[in-house]
């Protein structure tokens, strides 16, 4: 660096760090923190935040020495003293032989507690062995007394010394301490860290250049202001290209943010929303929308059935009459039904359920027209993980009953919800097992110059109606909120939504999402 930058970085200076740097260059261009503050007239904290500074900006650096102190606990002086448990037993068994472990305690007026953990050590150590009840005493018990093993020699220096700075310990000693550190309460280890300050070569040309001293102002009084003092000042330089740390502001996980924001077109639009159970009923999930009790979504390889409980509550009775004769023979509907023999408990099987669509046939059971209400929650089906599909997601799904409410209604209320969540839309025929003049939407993708599909609608048949005794026309459209969040997210995978990527979720912006108009 040439003298114009060095006097820069002299200019952006804490008086702080222009102090560690003249009681460094007093001592002759390294030191510890605690002679700074001797020397500088200094707390130990601005010191070592003034030097973390001066090493970011490669004027110091800074070497950190960590060693270990090992001392006894009240219990380690104790067992230093008097011997650990395992060489108390040991002690008895060597006059005895042997001695029954019930009677353990008795003969070496150890507790239950130090009676376990020293048959551990005694096993481990080999000085003796268990046969039925009874301890007996081992050849290499015999031969370990009157000679004290690894760890008893360690406890032995620590009793002497008090205290072990644990630079760089023997072999006996190292392998004295692993096996005490092992054992609870009879050792304590105490980290004792220790700095020390160096001057680098930029250091040293700014100490040459010359350091003042004199205190720097870094803003300004009303005062100084009044009295015109500020002329006098010197000011402190900063830079304003100087790097700064990446904050990470929390913010709400995309695909919240992406159903919070569909939920708010639908209350903007005057819908009343409705929740209902994770666990349902085949009844309210299949049978009450019409759908026969042996198609082929509901088979196991498509839905998920409980075994606990296995069998859920059915309505009423003459509500359940009512759908079995519109699945038995159309009921009063005029249709002709589905001609077979409708099963009570297939009706009541427990499953999770496979679509929002039965909380709308709950909702219309319990309730009168006019109504407008949506739901939101995740539905489940039996899916194979891939980059597109999963077996848990979320479903949104809208229903309107009113009078004369009819297929042009449903086109104009599809086209206002999605130009509030800024898309185009078309529609073309398409076919689902409980509605009638079934329409798909599709929206379009400027950036990729094309149509895709996103959700399905339609008019709810009559043998889904009046089951429910609704005489009203229904009209219902919905969508999977994970391919709209795909989309609206620019990802591919459906499986990004819920990896937690942290470097994806930070790189999001906190604003990004559906944009309401």
């Amino acid at each position: 660096m040439n003298d114009a930058e060095l006097q820069k970085i002299i200019d952006e200076l804490h008086i702080y760090e222009k102090k560690v740097l003249k009681g460094l260059e007093s001592e002759g261009y390294e030191a510890t923190p605690e002679e700074i503050v001797k020397s500088q007239n200094m707390d130990i904290k601005s010191v070592m935040s003034a030097a973390g500074i001066l090493e970011s900006r490669g004027l110091i650096k800074v070497q950190k020495d960590v060693q270990d102190i090992i001392s006894l606990t009240d219990n380690g002086k104790q067992y230093a003293e008097q011997g650990l448990p395992e060489r108390i037993i040991l002690k008895s068994l060597n006059l005895k032989n042997s001695i029954p472990m019930k009677e353990i305690s008795k003969e070496t007026g150890l507790n239950s507690s130090e009676v376990k953990i020293a048959m551990g050590w005694l096993v481990r150590k080999k000085w003796a062995v268990i046969n039925k009840g009874i301890i007996e005493i081992t050849d290499e018990g015999k031969n370990a007394i009157g000679k004290e093993a690894n760890d008893e020699q360690f406890l032995t220096k620590l009793l002497e010394m008090q205290q072990i700075l644990f630079l760089e310990p023997s072999k006996i000693l190292k392998t004295g301490y692993n096996l005490l550190k092992q054992r609870k309460g009879i050792i304590n280890v105490k980290k004792d860290v220790n700095y020390l300050l160096i001057v680098t070569d930029d250091g040293e040309k700014i100490l040459k250049l010359g350091v003042d001293l004199t205190p720097t102002a870094t803003q300004l009084t009303h005062e100084q202001l009044k009295t015109g003092s500020w002329k006098s000042l010197k000011f402190r330089s900063y830079d304003i290209n100087a790097e700064h740390p990446e904050t990470f502001p929390g913010k709400i996980h995309p695909l919240t943010r992406i159903i919070e924001e569909i939920r708010e077109v639908f209350l903007n639009m005057g819908f009343t929303e409705s929740s209902g159970n994770i666990l349902e009923s085949a009844f309210w999930n299949f049978d009450c929308l019409f759908q026969p009790q042996d198609h082929a979504a509901r088979e196991m390889q498509d839905t998920f059935y409980i075994k606990n409980p296995q069998h859920s509550k059915l309505p009423a009775d003459d509500l359940v009459k009512r759908v079995s004769d519109v699945h038995e023979n159309g009921g009063t509907t005029g249709s002709e039904g589905w001609q077979y023999d409708w099963d009570r408990e297939i009706a009541k099987q427990s499953v999770l359920r496979t679509h929002t669509t039965c909380v709308s046939a709950r909702f219309l059971s319990e309730k009168k027209p006019p109504l407008k209400m949506f739901s939101v929650g995740r539905v489940f089906r039996r899916e194979t993980i891939t980059y597109k599909h999963l077996p848990e997601f979320h479903q949104v799904e809208g229903i309107v009953a009113a009078e004369d409410i009819n297929y042009k209604n449903l086109l104009g209320i599809i086209e206002e919800f999605y130009h509030k969540l800024g898309f185009k839309v078309r529609f073309r025929p398409a076919y689902f097992p409980y509605t009638y003049l079934s329409t798909e939407c599709e929206i379009y993708l400027p950036e990729k110059e094309s149509w895709i599909e996103l959700g399905g609608s339609g008019m709810f048949r009559p043998e889904v109606l009046e089951p429910l005794g609704v005489e009203t026309p229904v009209l219902a459209f919905g969508l999977g909120i994970e391919r709209l969040a795909m989309l609206k997210l620019g990802i591919t995978d459906i499986r990004m939504l819920y990896k937690s990527d942290i470097g994806w979720l930070r790189d999001l912006p906190v604003t990004d999402g559906i944009k309401l108009k």
